[in-house]
């Protein structure tokens, strides 16, 4: 489940989908249609996928994908069923393409479909506070909570017995069951995504979700942002204070336990039973491991084994941490 959201366009002949998207057609490719674009792991036959970096070099080796965006050099990597398209740049020419499929997924503008939620059948199923809006395509579960002016925007699902705060925005969201959102969060919005240009920054689509699983509990002032390709996941029972920001693509496990001011950028994966203290920063593209304690207002620059301790910046063991430190 990636995009159940997002309307997609097509399918394209490969030759359409490149010239739409303004990427360059090296090899003439005309013959076969491509019907979604997808991350290494996710794509199918006819869909098309990227390959940017080697150290996805493990998950391009087995991409089913019949297509793939990609430079000469990582081409060489990729297996024989999938056609290479050799580009300059490849998040660039992805980002042209993905929003050829989801044209949108770019912009985030307020919902105009929301309505009162005292003059939809919502109000039977709910406890809520005033000025609570609701937009189309959301599910409501059982004995559940809404705040005071909270905003539930379209493309929402909200389990049973949940508790959403006050001066709340979710969209683009599938909350399970038993999960706390407390006030004034901002849930389901765009990543921070773009390629700088001088005259004016090239915005990347962002065609995932936010999945939060049960018995979640989310701080107050907290941000997610949905994944870009792929969705942001928190694992059940896990625990966020307030003022966390976890940005697009982050799995998050279980039971873990992040204290307040904590940030985490794009496309990191952390572990089960994970503790991070306060003002702790998480660099994008890392694996932390399972049982990682990380201690307050370190900053994690590299992948964390299980069952590590660390402190300082860049984070290092415990204990040569205490003794350089001493």
């Amino acid at each position: 489940m990636i995009n159940p959201f997002f309307k997609r366009k097509g399918p394209f002949k490969i030759d359409k989908l490149l010239d739409l998207s303004m990427v360059a057609n090296k090899d003439n490719l005309k013959k076969y249609n491509v019907t979604d674009i997808k991350d290494l792991v996710n794509a199918k036959i006819n869909e098309i996928t990227f390959y940017h970096s080697k150290k996805y070099e493990y998950l391009a080796l087995k991409t089913k994908a019949s297509f793939c965006i990609t430079t000469d050099k990582l081409s060489k990597i990729l297996p024989n069923n999938c056609t290479k398209i050799i580009v300059d740049n490849v998040l660039t020419s992805t980002a042209m393409i993905t929003k050829t499929f989801y044209p949108n997924s770019v912009t985030d503008d307020f919902d105009f479909s929301v309505q009162e939620i005292s003059k939809t059948s919502y109000k039977k199923n709910v406890k809520f506070g005033r000025n609570v809006l609701v937009g189309k395509n959301v599910k409501l579960g059982k004995k559940c909570l809404i705040g005071h002016n909270t905003i539930i925007e379209s493309n929402v699902s909200i389990g049973d017995n949940c508790s959403i705060g006050s001066n709340v925005i979710i969209r683009n969201t599938i909350i399970k069951n038993g999960v706390n959102v407390l006030d004034g969060c901002v849930i389901g919005k765009k990543g921070f995504g773009f390629f700088p240009k001088k005259e004016k920054n090239f915005r990347y689509p962002h065609i995932g979700i936010v999945v939060i699983n049960d018995n979640v509990e989310i701080g107050c002032g907290s941000t997610i942002d949905r994944g870009s390709m792929s969705n942001t996941v928190i694992g059940k029972n896990t625990y966020l204070d307030n003022q966390i920001h976890i940005a697009h693509n982050n799995i998050i496990g279980e039971n873990c336990i992040i204290a307040g001011q904590v940030g985490f950028a794009g496309s990191s994966t952390t572990g089960n039973n994970v503790a991070i203290g306060g003002q702790a920063g998480i660099s994008g593209h890392l694996k932390i491991g399972n049982n990682v304690k990380i201690a307050g207002g370190s900053g994690v620059i590299k992948n964390i084994l299980a069952n590590s301790r660390v402190m300082g910046y860049p984070a290092k063991d415990l204990k040569i941490f205490i003794k350089d430190n001493k």
